[in-house]
C-alpha cells in the first residue's frame, strides 16, 4: 500500500457531516487496501471454497451502494450491476473482472450515493427499500452502509495480508 491519504472523520460536526465523513473514510480504506496490486493479485481468493477477493469486495460494495442509495431513493427498478436478480453474492465472483471494470462501477455508484446525500434536505428523507418492502430513512441507510464497509474492510485487511503480507490501516 502507498501512504495513507485518507481524511479522518471530524471529532465534532453535524450528524450528516459525521456520517458522510465516516462513509468516505471507509470507502477510502477499501481503495487503499487495493492499491499497488495487479489484477491477478486483486482476484486472489481467501481460501476454498470462498470466492472472496479484494476485487470481489469492490464489486460487492458497488452493488451495496446501488441497492441502498440509488434503488432506495431514486430508481427502485434500477438493475443490479453484476446480476439479473438481486444477488449480492454474484459480485464476489471476480474471476473475469479487472481493476478498471470494478473500480469504474464502484466509483460511479459512490458518486451517485454522495449526490443523493448532498441533495437530501434531511436525514429523515424517506426512501423505499424494495428488498424489505418498506420505507427507510436516509439516516438508516447511511448507518447500514457504514456497517457494510466496516465488516468488509475487516475482510480486506485479511485478504491484503494474504496477498502480499501488508498489514495496517
Amino acid at each position: 500500500m502507498t501512504d495513507d491519504h485518507r481524511v479522518g472523520p471530524p471529532s465534532f460536526g453535524s450528524e450528516r457531516e459525521t456520517l458522510r465523513a465516516f462513509l468516505d473514510f471507509h470507502r477510502a480504506t477499501l481503495a487503499m487496501k487495493c492499491e499497488g496490486l495487479t489484477d491477478e493479485q486483486l482476484r486472489e481468493k481467501s481460501m476454498e471454497p470462498s470466492a472472496l477477493s479484494l476485487l470481489g469486495l469492490v464489486r460487492h460494495m458497488a452493488e451495496v451502494e446501488r441497492a441502498w442509495f440509488r434503488r432506495t431513493f431514486e430508481d427502485r427498478d434500477a438493475p443490479m450491476v453484476w446480476s439479473e436478480e438481486i444477488d449480492f453474492q454474484a459480485a464476489y465472483d471476480a474471476s473475469a473482472s479487472s481493476r478498471a471494470e470494478a473500480f469504474t462501477a464502484w466509483e460511479a455508484e459512490v458518486e451517485t450515493s454522495r449526490r443523493i446525500v448532498r441533495d437530501a434536505g434531511s436525514l429523515d428523507l424517506a426512501g423505499y427499500q424494495p428488498r424489505w418492502g418498506e420505507e427507510v430513512s436516509l439516516r438508516m441507510v447511511m448507518v447500514h452502509v457504514l456497517l457494510e464497509y466496516g465488516r468488509h474492510n475487516g475482510h480486506a485487511d485479511l485478504l491484503r495480508e494474504g496477498v502480499d503480507g501488508t498489514v495496517g490501516a
